[in-house]
């Protein structure tokens, strides 16, 4: 790592020529873009020669489409037909802004439009004119990205890296972008761990998505994991991906790796779903967290009242201040019928948002999908994981070919204290899991058996039927009041609710929880509602005695002392 290490702080220092010409703000729009263009300069500097030379065979004939033979003279599902290169570029100072143009243009399509994601024409214009293009782009020649010295993998950390730092500088939302990799291994551990058996198996192909594809890290680690487990599996992978610079940088990296850039889609998934016909073997994500979605909320409202469960949004619709359900749904509509396998990142509020109503919500989704027996296991992750938050994190993993184990079971696993300390804080990322304890962690769920990290409950356990407790209403004797059929008046001063668990017959629970304390009272049956959360907490709570009186007073008295001292310094 120490090539990727020298090579990020040596790209960082290039923002230093920009400052006084630009805000802090705006060194992304330099750097990134220039990042992608060195490591497509470095990865085709091999055969740079044998494209131009195939390229001034092919003028004189009349091809339609030089791309694909162009392509397959670079090795790679991408090519370059410029005279330039960033050595050349260099080379000319006096027309370094034109030169890098004609550079840029002579990339094949799909090169080419990653670049104009980042708008860049703008900004070679506004250098060149505060004399810095030459300055800055020699110093992105003196940086070696070449993949013989900085592999794929490697190049993702540096560009996670720099996004954090930009986006740090700007005050936006790093963790907006990536996530840590090695909650990315935790996932795809488990997401391929009951299947090693077939994914050992020559020549197999199997797909994977991510809907909130960010730079491609998950699908990069997921890839990077089959071809160690099996270098004859070939995993094609899928994504969209909102942010611009994110998807070039995600496009780039699959399309150097060989992979179909094609499959990386740009737009919001929930609103404008571009691969809405097809279905994958593996679905993998890290959904924004307590994001609004009133924006597109007409479209998706409009797909859960017509279509049903015939669309995406069946089960229900979160409330608008918090849209991770959509994604998790969003996903699940693209489980393959014969079997598929989820793992996705939530903070806490989809174990136990929403309360049960007559209207499909949080708590419905969460009935459909344990009553469907797809929720396989809940991960609580340590604090202080991730860039931009220290919130409490959860793996769900969901699964439509359950092992015969694991069918109407649902696995816990608290992982709370599976971290350590790093020695450098990144943000709010002060913690991170080691390989041992991504392993342990992983073990724990193959293994699917209680102890003190792992509990298993029956998908019921979860559900509990929320009635609504009435008592009458009474004069000033004391007598009950009724209504002109005779029956009681109901004194909504008076009205409770209780929540019964599925797994207590409801009769007995109110003859013995309500009735002896509250004889009067009955159940209104047509506000009864079915509701389920998962109460993590709860399962793992550990008594911790509270401190003794003589350790209190020890500790106030030294507190005294101490405070005393340091108010004699002050005085004296």
């Amino acid at each position: 790592m120490k090539n990727v290490k020298e090579s990020a702080n040596f790209i960082w220092s290039i923002a230093d020529l920009l400052r006084g010409d630009y805000k802090q703000s705006d060194y992304g729009k330099i750097i990134l873009p220039l990042t992608v263009l060195r490591r497509l300069d470095c990865v085709l500097e091999s055969s740079k020669d044998a494209v131009l030379k195939k390229f001034e065979q092919m003028k004189t004939m009349s091809i339609d489409n030089l791309d694909p033979i162009l392509n397959k003279a670079a090795g790679y599902n991408f090519h370059n037909r410029s005279n330039f290169d960033f050595n050349k570029l260099i080379a000319d100072p006096n027309n370094i802004a034109a030169n890098l143009r004609n550079y840029i243009n002579g990339f094949s399509e799909d090169a080419r439009e990653i670049i104009e994601q980042f708008e860049f024409e703008n900004q070679i214009t506004k250098m060149d004119d505060n004399n810095l293009l030459f300055m800055v782009v020699k110093r992105f020649q003196e940086t070696d990205l070449h993949p013989d010295h900085i592999s794929s993998m490697e190049m993702g950390y540096m560009f996670e890296e720099l996004i954090r730092k930009f986006a740090e500088i700007s005050n936006e939302t790093a963790g907006e972008h990536f996530t840590p990799r090695e909650v990315i291994k935790l996932m795809v551990n488990i997401l391929f761990l009951n299947d090693r058996e077939i994914l050992t198996k020559k020549g197999i192909t199997k797909t994977i998505y991510d809907c909130c594809a960010g730079t491609g890290g998950m699908l990069s680690v997921a890839e990077e994991y089959l071809n160690e487990l099996n270098p004859d599996a070939r995993l094609e992978v899928f994504g969209q991906e909102l942010n611009p610079e994110s998807y070039a940088i995600c496009k780039s990296d699959l399309m150097i790796k060989g992979q179909n850039a094609s499959n990386i889609k740009k737009g919001n998934s929930i609103s404008e779903d571009q691969l809405s016909d097809q279905k994958f073997d593996y679905l993998i994500t890290n959904p924004p967290f307590g994001v609004k979605w009133e924006k597109f909320a007409k479209k998706v409202k409009e797909e859960h009242e017509q279509l049903g469960h015939g669309g995406r949004f069946g089960a229900g619709l979160p409330s608008v201040g918090d849209g991770s359900f959509l994604f998790l749904m969003h996903l699940m509509a693209k489980m393959k019928p014969e079997g598929s396998r989820l793992a996705l990142v939530f903070n806490g509020s989809p174990l136990f948002s929403g309360s049960p109503s007559k209207t499909k919500n949080e708590s419905s989704i969460r009935q459909w999908i344990i009553e469907n027996d797809l929720l396989e296991a809940v991960i609580a992750l340590p604090n202080q994981l991730f860039y931009n938050t220290g919130i409490s994190t959860y793996v769900w993993v969901i699964s439509n070919k359950k092992p015969t184990e694991r069918k109407g079971k649902v696995q816990l696993i608290n992982a709370i204290d599976f971290s350590k300390k790093m020695s450098k804080s990144l943000g709010n990322k002060r913690n991170e899991i080691s390989n041992k304890q991504i392993a342990e962690i992983t073990k724990i769920y193959g293994d699917f058996k209680p102890n003190e990290y792992s509990k298993i409950f029956d998908n019921k356990e979860f559900g509990y039927v929320k009635v609504t407790v009435e008592r009458p209403e009474r004069n000033a004797k004391g007598q009950v009041v009724a209504d002109k059929k005779g029956n009681p008046k109901v004194d909504s001063s008076l009205r409770d609710t209780e929540n019964i668990p599925l797994t207590i017959d409801m009769k007995d629970y109110m003859k013995r929880e309500v009735l002896p304390h509250v004889p009067d009272a009955w159940i209104d049956e047509t506000k009864t509602n079915i509701g389920y959360e998962i109460n993590f907490t709860k399962y793992f709570y550990h008594y911790k005695p509270l401190r003794s009186l003589d350790e209190i007073r020890k500790d106030i008295m030294a507190i005294e002392q101490e405070t005393d001292g340091l108010l004699k310094e002050v005085i004296g």
